[in-house]
């Protein structure tokens, strides 16, 4: 499709023929780049005893080809607009041939506006991967109906991707893609595999998004909005002032943390900004430092590097 380079500039100028080839080229690179996601799939195995170590190559493209090539959603997206997210999956058990056992890390980035900067949305540990997968199998799935849950758990995960990708760009954008993670755990609830129980653990992929659906949580999601499009993508222009916003973000998450201390979604963020956070405030005002830094410590105690606020 690189070779379509045809444009609607001079139209006038423009033979039929070239206009036709204009349109078929737009259509075909439309089609196909009009994927959501971006994913790179990694797969390490090295627990496995086995002789035949193709299963895992080729588990691990047909992963990625059923993410990036399926689409998710209705709307028209650019080859440079496509979500940008990985899974690295940690095959840990064997028990037999085309049945594994995993834990799998989650992670969806997206560019900052006016720069080179691509913050994490979401770095998401998931210990509860069990499902079957023979080699050159085809990946089925239906957002219906439970088939397999290697489709379901991806399935779920693109959702999710899409959830907080949305809700990153308005308020609240992701509702229908959190709507649509729930179905997907829902209908998979009656296969009994981990992960999908909502009286399992908290930190599960059902308890995930009965998070982003709850009611009584929604400033977390409403705060995905704030902190990234009015915050970060003004940060080269306004630093203080998204400071500032940055910290009612944190003051509306300790109000969520009073009753939910041990939301998966809060605790998510905190694995997956905190880092970002010490390097945001440590150059910020005396006051928004201390204050941030106090929050923080509530919030989030066990981690050594908000000291870094006020280390200066």
């Amino acid at each position: 499709m690189d070779n379509c380079k045809i444009s609607f500039t001079g139209l006038k100028k423009t033979s039929r023929n070239a206009v036709s080839l204009t349109l078929l080229c737009t259509l075909l690179s439309s089609f196909a780049l009009s994927q959501e996601l971006n994913c790179k799939v990694s797969i390490n195995a090295d627990q496995i005893q086995t002789s035949d170590r193709s299963v895992f190559k080729d588990m691990e493209r047909a992963i990625a080809l059923f993410l990036n090539t399926r689409k998710w959603t209705n709307d028209s997206y650019k080859s440079h607009e496509r979500i940008t997210c990985a899974i690295f999956l940690n095959i840990t058990k064997m028990p037999s041939i085309g049945v594994f056992s995993a834990n799998a890390q989650i992670t969806v980035a997206r560019p900052v506006y006016n720069s080179n900067y691509e913050t994490v949305l979401l770095n998401f540990a998931d210990r509860d991967w069990e499902f079957e997968y023979l080699e050159s199998q085809p990946m089925e799935y239906n957002d219906n109906t439970y088939i397999n849950n290697l489709t379901s758990i991806l399935a779920f995960y693109a959702y999710t991707i899409l959830a907080m990708d949305y809700d990153s760009f308005s308020d609240l954008g992701g509702n229908q893609f959190v709507q649509k993670a729930l179905i997907v755990a829902t209908n998979a609830q009656a296969s009994n595999k981990p992960g999908w129980n909502p009286l399992g653990s908290t930190r599960s992929r059902y308890s995930l998004v009965e998070n982003m659906n709850n009611p009584q949580m929604v400033d977390l999601r409403k705060n995905t909005y704030t902190y990234h499009r009015l915050a970060l993508d003004s940060f080269d222009k306004t630093p203080d002032q998204s400071r500032e916003k940055i910290l009612e973000v944190l003051k509306n998450m300790k109000k969520v943390w009073v009753i939910y201390p041990n939301s998966i979604l809060l605790i998510s963020f905190f694995d997956t900004k905190s880092t970002e956070l010490t390097k945001l405030f440590k150059d910020g005002s005396l006051n928004v430092k201390r204050e941030a830094f106090d929050i923080l410590s509530a919030i989030d105690p066990k981690r050594d590097i908000y000291q870094e606020i006020i280390s200066r």
